[in-house]
C-alpha cells in the first residue's frame, strides 16, 4: 500500500512535493482508515482538486512515469531515452542535465516498509536509493550515485549486479530480473499500480478484457460482481453479458438486457441491446472502469485515475468513493487517487479533510500541492470539520481555483 509519493523538478512541479496517504489524527470516517499490522494508519482515498492547468494531471503523470520506468527499465536499450521532463520555466534549469526526482514509501503485503527513489534525466539514472524502515530506524540496502552503486550487507541479492546495470536502467529493476527476493517484493507492490485517464475509458476495458476471458472462474465472478454494482447504480438495464467470443466482444463490448412492458406497465419479458451502440457514454464509461475498480477492491493495489468524474453524475462518483471507504467492500485494501473538478463531493461529506488535496500554481507557474487538513488561513487557523468545504472552495478560501477575468 502507498504511504507517500514525492516528485520534484518534473513538468510543472519545480520543488519537491509529497502526497501522503497517512491518516491524520482526525475523527471523521475513522472506520474507513486502513490499519496495517505494524500500526500504520493509511487512507484509501486521495482526491486532487485544482484549476485547469494547475498540475493535477502532471502529478498523476509523475506516478505513471515512476511505475512505467520500474516496469520496463530492464528491457530498454542503452540508447533509449528516459521519459522525464523537468520544470522548464526557470533559467536555472538545464533540461538536458537537471534530473527529475521521484520517491515512494510503501508497505508490502508481507508488512515490510520500504522507501525507494531515484533521480533521472533523459539519458541516465543520476541517483537511486533503497531503505527498509522498521519503527523509527532506516536500514540502507543500496545507494547509487551516477556510475557508482554501493550495496550493503543487508541486500546480498544486489551483489555482482552493479556492473550489469546500464546508465539508463534502474538497479532495482535489474535485481528484480535476477529474482532478488526484496526486489521482487517491492517491484510487485509498486507495479500493482495502474495509472490511467477516465476520459479514455475504452482503453481501460481493452486492457482488462483478456483477464475476463482467460479463466471461466474469473469470468463468472466478474459478471456476478459487476452486474450487482451496475444494478445498484440504476443504469436502466437489469443485467449484462459479455459475448464469449473475444472478437465479438471487441466490437459490441457487451449485451445489456432491459425489461419490456405492456400497456399496463407490467413486465412481460426482456430485450437485448448492445452496450457500445445503444447505451449512453456515461454508462459505457462505468462499464469500462467498474471491473478494474472491483479488482482493486478485492485484490488491493493503487489505482490512479485522471478525470474520474468525466461523464459521471456526482452521485455515482460519490458511490465509487464510498466503495473504497467501505471495509466490507474494500477487503483487499485497495487505494484510489483521482483528479476531479466535482466540488459536490466536498459538500457530500464523503471525504476526510486529509483525503482532499489541492494543486495550485504560483506566480512563476510552479505547482504546489497541499491538503485540506494542513491548510491554514491568514490568521493561522486550520480548517474545522464543520466548515462548508464546497462553499469555501468555490469562494477561493483554499486557493486552487481559476481566477477568471470578466473584464471583456
Amino acid at each position: 500500500m502507498l504511504i507517500n509519493f514525492t516528485v520534484g523538478n518534473f513538468r510543472s512541479f519545480k520543488e519537491k512535493r509529497t502526497l501522503s496517504l497517512e491518516a491524520a489524527n482526525i475523527k471523521e470516517f475513522s472506520d474507513s482508515v486502513i490499519i496495517t499490522p505494524n500500526k500504520l494508519s493509511l487512507l484509501p482515498i486521495a482526491a486532487l482538486y485544482g484549476a485547469n492547468s494547475s498540475g493535477k494531471s502532471n502529478f498523476i503523470k509523475a506516478i505513471g512515469v515512476f511505475t512505467d520506468l520500474l516496469r520496463r527499465s530492464n528491457s530498454m536499450s542503452s540508447t533509449d531515452d528516459i521519459n522525464v521532463v523537468p520544470f522548464l520555466l526557470s533559467d536555472a534549469v538545464d533540461p538536458n542535465a537537471s534530473p527529475s526526482y521521484f520517491e515512494i514509501e510503501v508497505v508490502t503485503p508481507s508488512n515490510n516498509y520500504y522507501r525507494y527513489g531515484f533521480e533521472a534525466n533523459k539519458k541516465a539514472i543520476v541517483s537511486e536509493w533503497l531503505y527498509k524502515i522498521s519503527g523509527s530506524k532506516e536500514v540502507c540496502l543500496f545507494v547509487r550515485e551516477n556510475d557508482s552503486i554501493g550495496v550493503t550487507k543487508t541486500f546480498p541479492e544486489g551483489k555482482g549486479l552493479e556492473e550489469r546495470t546500464r546508465n539508463n536502467a534502474l538497479f532495482l529493476s535489474v535485481c528484480d530480473s535476477f529474482n532478488g527476493v526484496v526486489a521482487k517484493e517491492l517491484v510487485y507492490e509498486i507495479c500493482r499500480s495502474i495509472v490511467t485517464s477516465a476520459v479514455d475509458h475504452e482503453r481501460i476495458y481493452k486492457e482488462l478484457e483478456p483477464l475476463v476471458h482467460q479463466d471461466p472462474k474469473i469470468y463468472a465472478e466478474v459478471i456476478k460482481d459487476t452486474n450487482k454494482v451496475l444494478h445498484n447504480m440504476d443504469l436502466g438495464f437489469s443485467r449484462y453479458e459479455i459475448p464469449k467470443d473475444p472478437e465479438l466482444a471487441k466490437i459490441i463490448k457487451a449485451y445489456t438486457f432491459h425489461n419490456m412492458y405492456n400497456n399496463q406497465g407490467e413486465i412481460i419479458g426482456e430485450t437485448r441491446l448492445l452496450m457500445k451502440q445503444d447505451e449512453s457514454e456515461g454508462t459505457n464509461k462505468l462499464f469500462d472502469i467498474i471491473t478494474m475498480i472491483l479488482a482493486y477492491l478485492g485484490g488491493g493495489g493503487l489505482l490512479v485515475i485522471d478525470e474520474l468524474d468525466c461523464k459521471l453524475h456526482p452521485i455515482l462518483t460519490a458511490y465509487i468513493i464510498q466503495m473504497f471507504k467501505n471495509p466490507k467492500l474494500n477487503t483487499g485494501h485497495g487505494q484510489l487517487i483521482f483528479a476531479t473538478h466535482d466540488s459536490n463531493l466536498l459538500s457530500a461529506k464523503c471525504l476526510r479533510r486529509d483525503e482532499v488535496w489541492f494543486v495550485e500554481k504560483d506566480k512563476q507557474e510552479a505547482s504546489d500541492l497541499y491538503s485540506l487538513v494542513e491548510f491554514k488561513d491568514a490568521e493561522g487557523n486550520k480548517v474545522r470539520n464543520d466548515r462548508s468545504f464546497e462553499k469555501d472552495y468555490i469562494k477561493g478560501r483554499y486557493g486552487a481555483i481559476p481566477y477568471v477575468n470578466y473584464n471583456w
